[in-house]
């Protein structure tokens, strides 16, 4: 079924109790992996906590709201009326042509860094631009807005109530270690990439196990709450997964939310998707979380296909 696959882990939910739990590659349930872009689906939850929880008031507020004393270049003139919207939608604008990693990953702030690149001369077009380091930009408006650093802000308020272990944050790194990080294909520890400042890496590096990302498929199947406890608003998440925008080929003509994804148009399925195959899946309607780890191996687009034409078949019975 996944002979020869990069797939570490396959970790299926189903009325809210186990049913499927499939590791290879010397992996085992509670190993780590870095799940790639699927930071950003827990970013986008983590953002809807601090909305709920009154530190920032909607995803309507200006970016720069969050950044006091943040010294605008001469002549920019539009990333005063960027919003955390366009952020989240990624119809943010950005001064460059494909994103400067080297520039950002070798600064000593990858937030202020990242800010430094939003805006420009074209204006606020509403053209979608899929962005990595852009998202960076809201790890520190959480922060700046909480007064707390995002790992510490996620570990309280969503792994721990979910019982996913804690988190810490990975530490200073070097090219080399940015590299492995990326590239390695051991298991990883309960880890966040992080930039010198301490602050998480938002748009990639958490580490986590695939089954606790049907963890997280299944808190946004109940709505919000674990074990009768709220932990979002159900109203932030049905934000979070409103079809905003149409997606091309490129992203396999899915349609695209607050930094989730609905694979169909007529079903209200929701995935995070990262690098490697690396997926939540949620279908509400089945009751059924899915969450598949990968490592690094490019151009991987077939996962939703993978879990429903294969996966879910499998606990037809369960």
């Amino acid at each position: 079924m996944i002979e020869g696959s990069n797939i570490c882990q396959i970790y299926v939910r189903k009325n809210g109790g186990s049913v499927l739990d499939i590791r290879r590659s010397g992996f085992k349930t509670g190993d780590a992996v870095n799940v790639m872009s699927v930071t950003k689906g827990i970013m986008g939850i983590l953002l809807g906590i601090a909305i709920d929880k009154g530190f920032i008031i909607s995803e309507d507020q200006k970016v720069l709201e969050f950044f006091d004393g943040y010294v605008v270049k001469r002549g920019e003139k539009t990333i005063g009326d960027v919003t955390i919207r366009h952020l989240i939608t990624m119809t943010a604008p950005y001064k460059f042509r494909s994103e400067p990693w080297t520039k950002v990953c070798t600064s000593s702030d990858w937030t202020l860094a990242a800010l430094d690149l939003l805006g420009g001369r074209s204006g606020i077009t509403g053209e979608f631009k899929y962005t990595t380091l852009g998202i960076q930009i809201l790890a520190g408006m959480i922060e700046n807005a909480s007064g707390m650093k995002c790992i510490d802000f996620a570990n309280r308020y969503l792994f721990e109530p979910l019982e996913i272990p804690g988190h810490k944050i990975h530490g200073t790194s070097s090219k080399e270690d940015q590299f492995d990080y990326l590239m390695t294909k051991k298991p990883r520890i309960n880890e966040w990439y992080s930039d010198p400042q301490g602050t998480v890496t938002a748009g990639w590096g958490l580490c986590l196990s695939a089954r606790d990302m049907s963890s997280i498929g299944q808190l946004i199947i109940d709505e919000g709450m674990f074990e009768g406890r709220r932990i979002v608003s159900s109203e932030w998440l049905s934000k979070m997964t409103a079809p905003y925008l149409q997606l091309d080929k490129t992203f396999g003509d899915m349609q695209y939310g607050y930094m989730w994804y609905r694979p169909h148009k007529d079903r209200d399925i929701f995935a995070a998707i990262g690098d490697g195959g690396n997926v939540i899946y949620a279908d509400p309607v089945k009751r059924i979380s899915v969450g598949v780890t990968g490592t690094f191996k490019p151009r991987i687009f077939d996962r939703v296909n993978f879990i429903e034409d294969i996966v879910i078949p499998m606990t037809a019975e369960m």
